[in-house]
């Protein structure tokens, strides 16, 4: 994809202006670097601002700009590369390898320039002309038969819309619709459009469909003729006041079905007369903020749903059998055939309409079944023109963010942050409003779904999304245009692996495990050509014969292969343009060619002592730092010493932060100041941990904080109420031992809305005075405080407590019955706790529904013997 491209890029350029950077780039070069720079930045700036919907010659111009950028970057990296890891200790020859890199620049500079020339005189040739063959209109096939069907399932939406509609407020009311394409919103709109108590309700009706190519005068027209019949030979002026006037004072509905945009609303909204008589303005639009712009406060945009397993299976019977019955023989397998469209409406209906083709026999369905992937590849092909719109609309950053998505296993829900984790990694994420990339990220994902292109999973306790999802369908969306747009690779199972084989993708993902006979001898060689730049592989298996494949992969940015078992601490300091790795290794290993890292993962495969030292102080653009013992962060003062010209060293771009507990861990924590998310291991053998919880109010961004102990420490963990990190909101503590008394010191901690301890606290008694209070705690988790028998505390020590959940604690006898007395306390769990326990909790639950607080959730697990 071109603007990937250029990202990747000018990525790469924008270290090069970096004052650290004279070493690979003097001042004689930097001229040329800047010059590339801003050609690059033009081509960018055309993605973004290209108003031309003739999608075809966009994506032609898009493949120009991506062929160039890509053979611009090879001559880059492997020019950087060189310099880097082969001359970095040859002096005498460092000048000429650097006017090498010169003369390659000049050269890359030309290609570039005459590219932007040629698009310069792409765009002026165009003149944002228009091609209506290259977008799908609204009321292709599938969506006419989408529109022909019941509304199976849509009951409840159809109720609610009803009484928006009907509801006795007077003024103008905008009733939008959102959702999927392909949900039934059309559907749903149609069949209110159509309903006889809705027609004889309003005096004038209209149905105008706008699409994604907003075109004023075709939506003055469709008005216009369903309001007074006027003709075509009337100028927009007229054909707007012919519309105000035809529907001044009377009651009207008017159904704009599939806007694409907020100017397209501004634009239109002018038209209808608000004379506070009850009249109303249907919307569907597949676009949130689309929903949320125009709407009425009293009538939050409406949300389409995905159909449940028995409405799809209701929407396909009777598409494929219209009132028979399936055969008995062919429930269960039709079901299941079904259950794979996941509730989307169009799914369904081309399934069956596939179905309907072949004689309704169980050989023919079963065979259907044992070739799934294939079925649906042909569904998908079917719905393609409704979905693609969604994917052609979206703003050029987003794109590659979403065919990103593409390359993750079907049916699963995503960690939100893996994912934003590699899209900066792979510089799909820019700056915006300085703000920091994770949020930026966030905001890129939270567009997509806005946009319905990708579902939101699981939420935290703070309301941050945790998971995310996509339907299938786009999943094949995603795939056949990253294929397409050399975004991302899929590697299939049936497909040999090798440096041919894989030479000329962009991104590699591989899903599965990989059996022996799926790799040819590979080649060796000394040039570096391979384009890919990133290599993901998540399964267990990957025979290690071919592990050289990855080592041939000079030009890597982004190495994720966490879950092989094998060592790859010979292959990491050779890929110096690495900016995300995730890997195990079995000896120490150094980094220190590898300035662009942004993410370390680092796992060893063994299990002892702290004994490899891995130094990340000269990386000024880590963002995310994890590796375990026996690695271990090196002294920063150490590091500093051995560094030339670069006093002090801090990370400040550090966000998240896995720190084994060492001598010189405080100075790490100092050097460390804008971490957003710490996790401390603690080891005896290294620190008595408490010099550590002192230096922790030096992180005043700090927003999560993991302490973690072996279970063998006692009472190491010790807070005092000097301690105060302002932003702090989850805290999780894992057998620190920390006496109760000392734990009540936590309530001092202003912001904070999560507390989770495992084995983490000592005594028998929880007492909690008047004055310690939990202000924001919303979540408490209790789990293995085996020696707890008694705890006091009452409603007012947790004002804002939603969610209390106890875990093993076998000898505590009750909870407070004023807990109950929490207005915002949702759920009480209860897991393997003794029988007293789970009574006290049943007794509150008994005592707020007495009270009328039926709101009140208690869930007990039983501890079996």
């Amino acid at each position: 994809m071109a603007y990937a491209a250029l990202s990747s890029l000018m990525y790469t350029l924008e270290q090069l202006f970096k004052p650290n950077q004279y070493f690979v780039c003097p001042s004689y070069t930097q001229q040329h670097v800047q010059s590339l720079y801003q050609n690059l930045s033009s081509l960018q700036l055309f993605l973004d601002n290209t108003t031309t919907k003739d999608i075809e010659t966009l994506k032609v111009v898009e493949k120009r700009i991506r062929n160039v950028v890509y053979k611009a970057e090879e001559k880059v990296d492997s020019n950087l590369r060189y310099i880097i890891i082969l001359l970095a200790d040859l002096t005498e020859m460092r000048e000429e390898t650097c006017k090498f890199f010169e003369e390659e620049l000049v050269k890359v500079e030309k290609d570039v320039d005459s590219l932007r020339k040629e698009v310069v005189q792409i765009e002026s040739n165009e003149h944002g002309s228009r091609s209506a063959e290259l977008a799908a209109a609204p009321s292709s096939p599938e969506k006419s038969k989408i529109e022909e069907n019941t509304i199976v399932g849509m009951e409840d939406d159809l109720n609610i819309i009803l009484d928006r509609l009907t509801a006795q407020t007077h003024e103008l009311t905008v009733i939008p619709i959102f959702g999927m394409g392909g949900i039934g919103k059309t559907t749903l709109a149609r069949k209110i459009y159509d309903d006889s108590s809705i027609c004889s309700r309003f005096d004038k009706h209209a149905w105008v469909t706008i699409s994604e190519e907003y075109n004023q005068r075709q939506m003055l027209l469709e008005v216009a003729s369903s309001i007074t019949g006027s003709n075509q030979e009337m100028s927009d002026d007229e054909l707007m006041e012919i519309v105000r006037r035809g529907l001044k004072g009377w009651r009207f509905l008017i159904v704009i079905d599939d806007i694409w945009s907020t100017e397209a609303w501004d634009q239109i909204q002018r038209i209808f007369p608000n004379d506070d008589n009850k009249s109303r303005i249907l919307l569907t639009t597949r676009l949130k903020y689309v929903a949320d712009y125009v709407s009425c406060p009293d009538f939050p945009p409406h949300c389409k749903s995905f159909l449940t397993l028995d409405d799809s299976w209701n929407l396909f019977t009777g598409k494929l059998f219209k009132k028979e019955v399936c055969p008995p023989l062919l429930v269960e397998i039709g079901k299941y055939i079904v259950q794979q469209c996941q509730g989307l409406p169009l799914s369904v209906i081309v399934v069956a309409g596939l179905l309907g083709k072949m004689d309704p026999t169980y050989d023919n369905w079963k065979k259907v079944e044992e070739n799934l992937n294939s079925f649906f590849g042909t569904v998908s092909e079917r719905c393609q023109s409704i979905l693609t719109l969604s994917y052609n609309y979206l703003p050029q950053y987003l794109k590659a963010c979403f065919l990103y998505v593409g390359g993750f296993p079907e049916d699963i829900e995503i960690n939100v942050s893996w994912l934003i984790r590699l899209w900066i990694a792979e510089t799909f994420v820019k700056a915006r409003n300085n703000k920091r990339l994770e949020v930026v990220a966030e905001e890129y994902l939270e567009e997509l779904i806005d946009r319905s292109l990708m579902l939101a999973g699981k939420h935290g306790d703070d309301g941050m999304m945790r998971t995310c999802k996509i339907h299938d369908l786009l999943r094949q969306l995603c795939l056949r245009e990253a294929h397409t747009e050399n975004v991302v690779h899929v590697m299939n199972t049936n497909v040999p692996i090798s440096l041919e084989a894989i030479d000329d993708k962009r991104r590699l993902i591989v899903q599965f495990d990989l059996r022996e006979k799926q790799f040819y001898p590979t080649r060796h060689s000394s040039g570096i050509t391979s384009i890919t730049r990133t290599f993901i592989s998540r399964p267990s298996y990957f025979p290690k014969r071919n592990l050289s494949i990855v080592s041939q992969l000079k030009l890597l940015k982004v190495l994720d292969v966490f879950s092989i078992e094998y060592d790859f601490s010979y292959v990491i300091p050779q890929l110096v343009h690495l900016r995300y790795v995730a890997a195990r290794i079995d000896e120490g290993l150094s980094l220190a060619k590898l300035r662009n890292l942004r993410t370390i993962f680092l796992r060893s495969l063994e299990e002892t002592e702290l004994k490899h030292p891995i130094d990340i102080w000269t990386m000024s653009e880590v963002r995310h730092v994890d590796i375990r013992s026996p690695l271990y962060i090196c002294n920063p003062l150490e590091a500093e010493n051995n560094s030339i010209g670069e006093h002090p060293l801090f990370l400040n771009n550090l966000q998240t932060l896995t720190l084994h507990l060492s001598p010189f861990a405080v100075e790490i924590i100092r050097r460390t100041p804008n971490l957003k998310e710490l996790r401390i291991l603690h080891e005896a053998k290294h620190s008595d941990g408490l010099a550590i919880l002192d230096s922790l109010s030096l992180l005043e961004k700090l927003e999560k904080l993991h302490l973690e102990a072996q279970q063998t420490v006692n009472q190491i963990m010790i807070f005092s109420g000097d301690i105060f990190l302002p932003n702090l909101k989850e805290l999780t503590l894992s057998f620190t031992f920390i006496p109760w008394e000392a734990m009540n010191l936590l309530a001092n901690l202003p912001n904070l809305e999560v507390l989770e301890g495992y084995s983490a606290f000592d005594g028998t008694d929880w007492r909690l005075n008047e004055d310690v209070v939990f202000r924001k705690l919303k979540r408490l988790l209790l789990h293995r405080c085996r020696d707890l028998q008694k705890w006091e505390a009452g409603s007012d020590n947790f004002p804002m407590l939603e969610k209390l959940m106890m875990f093993e604690l076998e000898k505590l006898e009750e909870i407070p019955q004023s807990i109950g007395d929490i207005m915002t306390l949702k759920l009480i769990q209860i897991k393997w706790c003794g029988y007293a326990l789970e009574k006290s909790a049943e007794k509150i639950q008994q005592e707020q529904q007495s009270l009328g607080n039926y709101e009140l959730q208690v869930q007990i697990t039983t501890m079996v013997c």
